[in-house]
């Protein structure tokens, strides 16, 4: 219940952000959702048209078939976390710019703290970008688990790059790869835990 709470008090703030120029085009923030005791995030750039109406995360063509690939990972939206990297609508879909996500940064990592996932699905490259810098093509790196360990805490954290769900709606080869790789999720999730017990 407290991490419910805490996740609430994070949308309030977001919904009145006015951090980054994204405020003034809004219709609404998207501040993510799902179940805060989950072990997994999966976390995309930033909201669409649809979700900028509805104020939730993938509920568009592209959620539609994140839903599809979470079932084939055994996975539901209801029991994971769904989110951005930044929390308002860029103007007709364009990339986010450094400073918007710089913006949003802090609503996103309290947001992770709070979840404390084994797991985070980046879920295109902006997404990938963030959290694992070192990396420059997603194609390389899609389907593979990285673990970074934070120098200041000591912490270690597995994210799993993906290609984002509208990139297989425009280029229909990618996602039969797409389908690969969440299909693997279960197995990653198997081998953290094992190697944390």
């Amino acid at each position: 219940m407290i991490k419910t709470e805490k996740l609430s008090k994070i949308a309030e703030r977001i919904k009145k952000c006015r951090k980054c120029s994204l405020y003034k085009t809004r219709t609404h923030p998207v501040p993510g959702e799902g179940d805060p005791g989950t072990k997994i995030m999966f976390i995309g750039e930033g909201p669409g048209q649809e979700e900028d109406k509805q104020g939730r995360p993938f509920v568009g063509e592209a959620g539609k078939l994140l839903t599809e690939l979470l079932s084939l990972a055994g996975l539901k939206r209801e029991e994971v976390f769904i989110t951005n990297i930044i929390k308002c609508r860029p103007p007709s879909n364009r990339d986010p710019l450094p400073e918007e996500i710089e913006s949003c940064w802090d609503y996103l990592k309290e947001q992770i703290e709070i979840i404390n996932p084994i797991l985070i699905v980046t879920l295109g490259r902006h997404a990938m970008y963030k959290f694992l810098p070192s990396e420059f093509k997603i194609s390389k790196v899609h389907g593979q688990p990285k673990e970074m360990v934070n120098s200041k805490t000591g912490q270690s954290q597995v994210y799993y790059p993906v290609y984002h769900p509208a990139a297989a709606l425009y280029h229909g080869s990618l996602r039969k790869i797409l389908e690969k790789d969440f299909k693997r999720i279960p197995r990653v999730i198997k081998k953290i835990r094992n190697t944390r017990i």
